[in-house]
């Protein structure tokens, strides 16, 4: 059965926002002195596909749990703002690899981001006209897989697949029963994926 919908993770699959986020989220931190902390591209990348609490755990361990939120809620706020406005690194060719795919099927995006993230990245890029639908965590905090029935069963999407470059895009795909294309050229590896795409464009002649 062919299918009829694609739903795509964000970082590492769609664009690549790292520089944009480092920058906010230092000069929140600057303001934090106890937090004595620098985050580097190095710490974002190894943070993609989590959820927004594990990521606060993991760059801010140590601190209070009250800490860890109020420093996500300032830096994600700051970041979504720069985001709408300077965007972030898209893939080559993605804009016209979506035009045509939005015309073969239903295109979505279900991310582990905050409230606004996908928004920004609609916002800076003139994007969001290729997709009928979103999801994330900031919104309904739930899992990626919860997040991807969510989507699939408001959208009535009868064989729908996951496009994503995590371990944890993988797992939300097998949660949501539904196949996983692996994106390689994003920031994470997988043990195991129906098909593979090597650049975004290889999307195109999947025969998904």
């Amino acid at each position: 059965m062919k299918h009829d919908s694609i739903i795509f993770d964000l970082d590492g699959t769609l664009w690549d926002s790292t520089e944009g986020i480092c920058e906010t989220w230092n000069q929140v931190l600057a303001g934090y002195p106890e937090v004595n902390q620098v985050i580097t591209a190095e710490n974002l990348h190894g943070c993609m596909g989590l959820q927004m609490r594990d990521i606060a755990e993991k760059l801010f361990p140590g601190h209070s749990p009250s800490l860890q939120n109020e420093l996500m809620q300032k830096c994600c706020e700051l970041e979504n703002e720069y985001l709408a406005e300077h965007g972030g690194i898209l893939y080559p060719d993605l804009k016209s690899v979506l035009e045509e795919l939005s015309g073969q099927y239903r295109l979505f995006v279900v991310s582990n981001c905050q409230k606004g993230y996908i928004e920004s990245f609609f916002a800076a890029h003139g994007t969001a006209k290729y997709f009928t639908d979103i999801e994330c965590y900031g919104n309904t905090d739930l899992s990626k897989g919860e997040n991807n029935k969510l989507v699939i069963e408001r959208n009535n999407l009868k064989n729908a697949v996951y496009v994503g470059d995590t371990q944890g895009d993988a797992d939300s795909a097998e949660f949501a029963g539904i196949p996983f294309v692996f994106a390689s050229y994003g920031f994470g590896s997988v043990k195991k994926y129906d098909y593979i795409i090597n650049k975004f464009s290889d999307i195109l002649s999947l025969g998904l």
